[in-house]
């Protein structure tokens, strides 16, 4: 049982001796005759090389030799670099050691060149990373991250301990580098929400607990369930220096003594968050075990999501406890208690009880409108710990008190019982006597209350004891009293006190004093508490608990507190007029005496006496003191039973006088806030609505579930719906209609989530447009500011829609359009012209426009649609300029909507060319308009609520990028929405014909085709190269101007003859006469597919005019017939 830990005493003893020679041997320094190193660059590249695969134990007697015989000065930076890059393979203790050696001697040599580079690499190397860097991560690639960061820094952590111990890496020239190390330890952890560096902290411990915590091996027992964390100086400690002699004297440490304080606090502190964090684990996995158990019992499986979930759940928790048990193990700490699956259980059935809920809400009703703002505030206020749960009676002076109680107790009970009995001997000489003397006579001669009483007169007139100096027994008991004096000891709890920033270490800090409890001490501590720095007031709560623990047994040093503290406001109330010199000292003064209140330390008398004080005089520096004490402390004054009515009475005359006085725009909020802060106003409960749960069911898989990996899943679900049921159709048009209450990026999803259902519920489509566009139009008719989140989704969603084919081009433009003329007199936006709907300091409109050209406006990148969406820019441009000056943010999302459609579009800068613009744009569709209609009946024109099927291969190409269209099959009845105005499109005739004509060409060009001879068609078909290409095509050009010119003065027509000799294609000009049946038929064949070509190039251009007509007629009837001047 002894041997292992005294083997690991030796072994601990064998490395702090190596750990001195080396840190004595870096003292020196190593200059060798420049004459006798070798320069030359191939050893120097070789060294580099071979120290960036590894320093370790294998290269290191090569290394240093190479270092001792090369130069090197020119190669510092590679060499640091180099060695930085070997760490990263020292996997073992020999190997960390010979990186260490290796680091030394290049620290021998060159100790300013070197070393200061190196070590900043280091630092660089064990810093944790960015936090942007990590957030923006998936969280699988997060772990895989972490993981791959913790190995890289495992061994470089290593090194960093071993050359703060041997003097390389240093906090000041007398001093060892264990602050250097502390510091990067705690910016690992501190940055680590996910606890991925807990594996650092525990291969720090495991091999460096000694000489950075001065932690001893403990012996191979138990530790004791009842302790708890925290208390290592208390429990630990004083077990292992019991079994084990210290291994050094304090002279002889390599890390100082407080060093070693602080570092073993805050790995004890991080152990309690690893342990809550461990233990909130552990009930949530209870708790996700418990669901999984009932989803089987009601559906008979458990599905494979939730199967998986627990299994990652699961997979986490037991890597936190292994993580937690080592560090137990390191820090010989207690592990946390665990709740069992009973105690959870019991909960649940307590929780589940419909008076168990009553009783929930009344309490959480109750701490709303009561003294503390939350249950954490009440718990750090009024739960407070006894110290004689921790320190013997004998140490706190109440062993003596207990004895007398006791005595006290059989005194009374013997009384009672001789009283009694002289009360009956009473009675029996009176009824004797009655009848004789005719009245009670009494024995005076003995009293028997006077024993009994005496005793109980002393108890209440005594004093409580003040505990004096521990007894000689007592430092037995705290183990921080055996190595050091009393003194001492206090010196370092009052040095690590401002680090105690939370209940753990205050408590334990008070039980720490206690045991060295005496006058002196108290009235030192009580100095301490009278100069805390002004700028620490974060310190004032935890010192109050502190003295809270402390006053119950040690009464003078909370009456000694307020005394000074209490002196110290009527100082500065004689020091009023001066305000900036002594405002932190007046914030630290008020802070501290509100917290000591809320401690019940100052009496409600002295704390109401300040108030009044100040609001006697209720000007200057007095309107900040108020203020802090209402903020501090004015809340509990106000709902305390003694203190409720004096101080309501206060708050009243406060009122009263800031009503009339005068105060600045600073003062009058200070005070607003802090009465406001104390005495909140009254609320009525906000009552929820009531909802069927088919209705949150369907709220649930819009609002929580829909994402781009649950699309479909989402929308099994909704079809599996009874949609012929009114309240699930009613219920599922709110949802799909209202956009703005789903998160931005997933408006796209729920217009593809329409598109999908169209196919199945045609009319369901066609209510969610309308309600859309009237959405839209209500925008334009009321606008209100806060409806204009509201607005912008529903834009987004009709872009969105637009995207999926569930509305035509048409309704686009017609929201557009309607934007920038809405409201305006004649639909025609002036200068600086105020508009009831749309004033010329409202830029939101602008805002509603860009967000619809974000969402399609790549869509509008050719044919006809390019040339109406220029058509607007144009107008819209116009309409920018009619405005007042944008601000900077409307600016840019201009610049940007601009950039992302038309990146070289020119901005006009002044109204005059801008208008100038729109109004050749009229007069250019005026134009176009006109030549059309004399052309055509216009009965060619197309339906505006379907989108021609040039148009529909546009749309589709640049939808392709922004969503998975193309994968989807089309609606079977497309979304019409007629408008009001006259019907502008073609007839069902006139398309009839349309289609009967095209396909009559194809079908024409087709046999055409197939009557082409074989051998001529071989003809034309041959491969040539681009060249003889190009030169056949000219040579053709010109038999077609010409005859042709032979020898003999005979018209030819050239054809070219393709011979393959080997692998090379060989090609000579053939002349053939043109009056020859091949040359005959082959000019024929050329001329019959010109034709062809150009009667479809006729047909398509007339086809595609009579189009954009139309829809400019219907264009300019919205807009009416303007004319810029």
């Amino acid at each position: 049982m002894d041997s292992t830990p005294s083997s690991k005493v030796e072994e601990e003893s064998a490395r702090n001796a190596r750990r001195v020679n080396l840190k004595v041997l870096n003292l020196s320094l190593d200059t060798p005759e420049s004459s006798r190193l070798d320069s030359s660059l191939k050893r120097h590249t070789a060294l580099i090389k071979r120290m960036r695969q590894s320093i370790g134990s294998d290269n290191r007697d090569q290394i240093i030799k190479d270092i001792d015989s090369l130069s090197l000065e020119k190669y510092i930076d590679e060499i640091a670099a180099a060695a930085l890059d070997g760490i990263a393979r020292c996997k073992t203790e020999k190997d960390v050691w010979a990186a260490v050696e290796v680091i030394c001697t290049l620290h021998r040599r060159f100790p300013t060149s070197f070393t200061p580079s190196f070590v900043d690499m280091l630092a660089s190397a064990i810093a944790p990373p960015p936090k942007a860097t990590i957030s923006a991560l998936p969280p699988d690639q997060r772990e895989k991250e972490d993981a791959a960061r913790v190995a890289r820094q495992r061994p470089v952590l290593r090194v960093c301990s071993e050359l703060a111990l041997v003097g390389i890496i240093k906090d000041s020239p007398t001093k060892s580098g264990g602050e250097w190390i502390i510091k990067a330890i705690k910016e690992l952890l501190s940055n680590d929400p996910t606890l991925s560096s807990l594996p650092l902290l525990s291969t720090f411990l495991k091999s460096y607990a000694r000489p950075y915590l001065g932690l001893m091996p403990a012996q191979a027992k138990q530790i004791p369930s009842d302790s708890k964390p925290g208390t290592l100086s208390s429990i630990t400690t004083s077990e292992a220096q019991g079994s084990f002699p210290p291994l050094l004297n304090e002279g002889e440490e390599l890390v100082e003594q407080d060093i070693r304080d602080r570092f073993r606090r805050m790995c004890e502190g991080y152990f309690d968050k690893v342990s809550k964090k461990l233990v909130m684990e552990h009930k949530r996995l209870q708790e996700q075990d418990r669901r999984n158990h009932e989803a089987y019992i009601r559906s008979g499986e458990i599905f494979e999501d939730r199967q998986q979930a627990y299994e990652k759940m699961t997979k986490g928790y037991e890597k936190l406890l292994a993580s937690c048990q080592t560090l137990s193990e390191l820090l010989y700490l207690p592990m946390p208690a665990l709740p069992t699956a009973s105690q959870k259980s019991d909960s649940i059935q307590i929780g589940s009880h419909p008076g168990g809920i009553l009783a929930d809400d009344s309490e959480d009703i109750s701490l709303a409108s009561g003294k503390w703002e939350d249950e954490e505030e009440r718990k750090f206020f009024e739960d407070i710990q006894d110290l004689k749960d921790f320190v013997p009676k004998s140490v706190l002076g109440i062993e003596s008190e207990e004895r007398t109680d006791k005595a006290t107790d059989e005194e009374r009970e013997k009384a009672e019982k001789e009283k009694a009995e002289v009360e009956a001997k009473k009675l029996e000489q009176e009824l004797e006597r009655l009848t004789a003397n005719g009245e009670i006579r009494t024995n005076g001669n003995h009293h028997p209350g006077d024993g009994p009483d005496s005793p109980n007169d002393e108890e209440d007139g005594a004093v409580t004891p003040t505990p004096g100096s521990p007894k000689s027994s007592t430092p037995s008991l705290s183990p921080q009293l055996a190595p050091q004096g009393p003194s001492q000891l206090l010196t370092a709890l009052l040095t690590r006190l401002p680090d105690a920033t939370n209940r753990a270490s205050i408590d334990q800090a008070a039980v720490d004093f206690a045991f060295l409890n005496s006058k002196a001490a108290r009235k030192r501590f009580v100095k301490f508490l009278t100069t805390i720095p002004k700028n620490r007031a974060d310190l004032l709560p935890h010192y109050s608990r502190l003295v809270a623990t402390l006053s119950k047994y040690m009464p003078d040093i909370g009456s000694e507190l307020v005394a000074s503290l209490d002196e110290e406001f009527r100082y500065l109330q004689r020091k009023k007029n001066v305000v900036k010199e002594l405002a932190d000292i007046r914030i630290k003064n008020i802070v501290f005496l509100s917290s000591l209140t809320k401690f019940r330390i100052v009496p409600s008398h002295l704390i109401l006496h300040m108030f009044k004080v100040c609001l006697d005089d209720l000007s200057g520096t007095n309107v900040e003191n108020i203020a802090l004490l209402l903020e501090g402390c004015g809340r509990f004054l106000l709902r305390s039973e003694d203190t409720r009515e004096r101080f309501s009475t206060m708050l009243e005359l406060m009122k009263r006088k800031q009503s009339m006085q005068h105060f600045d725009q600073r003062q009058i909020l200070l005070l607003e806030n802090a009465y406001y802060q104390c005495n909140p106003p009254e609320r009525a409960p906000r009552v929820e609505k009531e909802r069927t749960p088919i209705e949150l069911f369907i709220r649930h898989l819009i609002f929580d579930v829909l994402a781009k990996r649950t699309i479909d899943k989402v929308l099994k679900l909704i079809r599996k719906l009874d949609w012929d049921d009114p309240l699930v159709q009613r219920s599922l048009h709110k949802v799909f209609t209202k956009p703005w209450k789903i998160k931005y990026s997933n408006i796209s999803l729920l217009a593809m989530l329409t598109y999908d259902l169209q196919r199945y519920h045609p009319a369901f489509a066609i209510s969610v447009v309308d309600q859309v566009l009237e959405d839209i139009r209500r925008g334009l008719e009321q606008n209100i500011y806060n409806t204009n989140q509201q607005r912008i989704a529903t834009m987004k969603y009709l872009g969105e829609l637009y995207i999926y084919r569930l509305v035509g081009s048409s309704m686009v433009f017609d929201a557009l359009w309607s934007l920038v003329t809405f409201g305006h007199p004649d639909g025609q936006p002036l200068p600086r012209q105020p508009c009831p709907l749309d004033m010329p300091d409202d830029f939101f409109r602008i805002r509603l426009v860009c967000v619809m050209l974000d969402t399609v406006g790549m869509c509008f990148d050719r044919g006809s649609q390019k040339r109406k969406l220029d058509s607007f820019l144009v107008f819209f441009q116009y309409y920018v300029l009619c405005k007042e000056e944008l601000t900077m943010d409307v600016d840019f999302m201009l610049s940007d909507s601009f950039e992302a459609i038309r990146p070289k579009l020119a901005m006009p800068k002044f109204i005059e060319e801008a208008a100038a613009a729109v109004d050749e744009m009229f007069n250019t569709v005026m134009q176009n308009a006109g030549l059309t209609t004399e052309g055509d009946s216009g009965d060619d024109s197309e339906d505006d609520g379907e989108r021609p099927q040039q148009d529909d291969d546009d749309d589709e190409d640049t939808a392709g990028q922004e969503s998975a269209v193309e994968d989807r099959a089309p609606s079977p009845e497309p979304v019409v929405v007629l408008s009001a105005q006259e019907y502008l499109g073609p007839s069902e005739e006139a398309d009839a014909e349309f289609a009967k004509e095209f396909a009559k060409i194809i079908t024409d060009s087709s046999a055409e085709s197939r009557k082409i001879d074989k051998k001529t068609a071989w003809w034309d078909s041959a491969v040539l190269a681009p060249g003889s290409r190009k030169k056949r095509a000219d040579d053709n050009e010109g038999d077609a101007d010409g005859e042709g010119n032979a020898t003999n003065g005979e018209s030819v027509m050239n054809f070219t003859v393709i011979t393959k000799r080997g692998n090379k294609q060989q090609m000579r000009y053939l002349p053939i006469p043109s009056e020859s049946t091949l040359a005959v038929h082959t000019r024929s064949a050329q001329l019959q597919d010109k034709v062809e070509q150009q009667h479809l190039k006729r047909l398509v251009l007339n086809y595609e005019q009579s189009q954009e007509a139309e829809e400019l007629k219907g264009s300019l009837l919205v807009t009416g017939d303007v004319t810029f001047q």
